[in-house]
């Protein structure tokens, strides 16, 4: 269960004090106690004008696309066309500048990270050992920034020369939970890179854009834009479709489904029924929540959305559906977002933060009493 999103109401009933007691201490423990807490939303980073080291709310962020934890709870973030940097934030609330110069290029291999140039980082993701991947989207490079010695490398194993890198480079980047194998999504396909061995392994698409059908071997399948690709924690492979507007599961057997959106409309309709049924527009993310639930940026609808497996169905979590600014402290459905490009879960609270990225800020969603 998500303990950030999900919370089912309790009812007193005929219990005796001491139960009705024990239970509210029990919900209370969990950041849920039926109608004495809300979610809301809050400001986690960006939104200021102070330049890089800056307290976090104070900080001006510049197109933030990725974020992804460590295994500490620091969290770690990409941005993209204007800046083209990787910055840290630490649990101390200091929100730093960790890797690439402004603006795009490509330089700084074997060298000092800060001296570093990428192009176009879209998504990233943290290895244990404090290595973290950027998807270099438009250099075709994964890049890995190692912060104990703060130098930069390009990752072997995948690599897209730079004059195809817009229409096929690593657009998302996930890891397994084993941290062993990395899923890369690139627009055309979907593959999976051994981190060990540097082995590279098709996981969906023939490489011609279509809709795939429904039960055959997603190798032998077309993807219309694959954006976005993430494990969930029972085998199964989830696949984004910016094109194609759907989400698409490849389960352990290596056969494609659809399971939102299988009309492939643009659109923004469903939200509380059957997510076949329902549409999207332009989602650029995804991640899976630590109950196998899904999460969504549906970017161009301007809102996050989650897919649970278990009923078929599908829901607003965050966002009004108009682009926007307003909201913060409310209710997560009562906040516009402005093209949100990332979700991620963090390891420890299990709270969804969600990229705002052209309102160029990081928010949150949090139990609060009412």
């Amino acid at each position: 269960m998500n303990l950030s999103v999900n919370c089912k109401r309790h009812t007193r009933r005929s219990l005796g004090s001491r139960a009705v007691s024990l239970l509210f201490a029990v919900a209370g423990a969990f950041g849920c106690g039926g109608d004495l807490w809300a979610d809301k939303i809050q400001l986690v980073a960006g939104g200021g004008l102070s330049a890089l080291p800056a307290t976090a709310s104070g900080a001006a962020l510049h197109e933030p696309f990725g974020t992804e934890f460590d295994e500490s709870g620091n969290l770690w973030i990409v941005e993209m066309i204007s800046s083209n940097r990787l910055l840290s934030l630490n649990t101390d609330g200091i929100l730093r500048h960790v890797a690439g110069r402004n603006g795009p290029g490509f330089s700084g291999d074997e060298g000092p990270a800060l001296e570093a140039q990428f192009n176009g980082p879209h998504n990233l993701a943290v290895l244990p050992s404090g290595r973290i991947l950027v998807a270099d989207t438009w250099n075709g490079r994964i890049r890995e920034v190692d912060s104990t010695t703060g130098t930069v490398r390009s990752l072997p194993g995948f690599e897209v020369s730079r004059e195809r890198a817009k229409g096929s480079g690593p657009y998302c980047i996930t890891l397994d939970d084993a941290k062993t194998h990395l899923f890369i999504a690139d627009l055309k396909q979907v593959w999976v890179l051994d981190l060990q061995t540097s082995a590279l392994k098709l996981v969906a698409g023939n490489g011609k854009k279509g809709v795939p059908t429904d039960g055959n071997q997603a190798t032998n399948q077309p993807l219309s834009d694959p954006r976005a690709v993430a494990p969930d924690h029972l085998g199964n492979v989830y696949i984004l479709e910016r094109g194609g507007n759907a989400l698409r599961v490849v389960d352990v057997e290596g056969n494609i489904r659809t399971v939102v959106n299988a009309s492939g409309r643009v659109g923004n309709q469903g939200d509380g029924g059957p997510a076949l049924d329902a549409t999207m527009n332009g989602p650029k993310h995804l991640c899976v929540d630590r109950d196998n639930t899904v999460l969504i940026a549906d970017a161009e609808n301007h809102l996050v959305r989650r897919y649970v497996p278990s009923t078929g169905r599908i829901e607003r979590v965050a966002g009004t559906g108009t682009k926007g600014f307003r909201g913060l402290g409310s209710s997560p459905e009562e906040c516009d977002l402005a093209r949100p490009h990332g979700v991620s879960i963090h390891p420890k609270t299990g709270e969804l933060y969600i990229t705002d990225s052209y309102n160029d800020r990081l928010l949150k969603i949090v139990k609060t009493s009412q």
